[in-house]
């Protein structure tokens, strides 16, 4: 499926999008690398993890999305890939729930280009696949997205400490959520209510 608000669009991430994905993720690998998931050390004696090749990541989120426990998104802007956007861990039965992690360019950071590619994944989330909760976990010192869900309106639950392997280490996350009942009219609604330069935004003073 293919989302789209204005100039961001979230589409399938596909193999051919290897050389393009690579350039970014290089020319942003500094400002990432604090935020990026990284296995941790193997046990005495056990087998040490290598990080997939790009291939082997696009068969892996292949499996899960066929499967139905995964929503894999590359984010253009001005029809140019600038990042990636994953719905995983989606559990069905009772819960109906998943969370959502992403990156993007440094270069189109601060233009709205997360805020709305959030709000466009978690619309499709509520409104069609059906689930009900969407969780965000971001560490605390990660300000930018912190940001980005703040300005979209998801509540705090709080701190789960050393809850994931980042940038070598085990590190707390702040527990970001929303629920569908908490956007009945859509969370891309809300965010164009509230986004900066719209004819309805209150702007600062000065």
């Amino acid at each position: 499926m293919i989302l789209t608000d204005g100039a961001v669009t979230l589409r399938p991430i596909k193999l051919r999008d290897q050389s393009v994905w690579r350039e970014v993720n290089r020319r942003n690998r500094d400002w990432l690398r604090p935020w990026e998931a990284t296995v941790p050390p193997p046990a005495p004696g056990g087998p040490v993890a290598q990080r997939p090749t790009y291939r082997q990541m696009i068969r892996h989120l292949r499996t899960e999305a066929n499967a139905g426990r995964m929503l894999p998104f590359a984010i253009e802007y001005e029809g140019r890939l600038v990042g990636q956007l994953t719905v995983a861990g989606i559990t069905w039965g009772s819960m109906c729930s998943g969370h959502v992690g992403y990156w993007v360019d440094r270069s189109v950071a601060g233009r709205g280009v997360m805020p709305t590619a959030v709000a466009l994944a978690v619309d499709h989330c509520f409104r069609t696949v059906g689930l009900h909760r969407i969780e965000v976990c971001i560490r605390p010192e990660n300000a930018p997205s912190r940001r980005v869900v703040e300005k979209l309106g998801f509540r705090s639950e709080g701190l789960r400490p050393r809850y994931l392997h980042i940038d070598g280490a085990w590190r707390d996350h702040l527990i970001y959520a929303l629920t569908a009942e908490e956007v009945p009219d859509g969370l891309l609604r809300r965010w164009r209510r509230v986004r900066p330069g719209t004819p309805d935004t209150p702007r600062a003073p000065g």
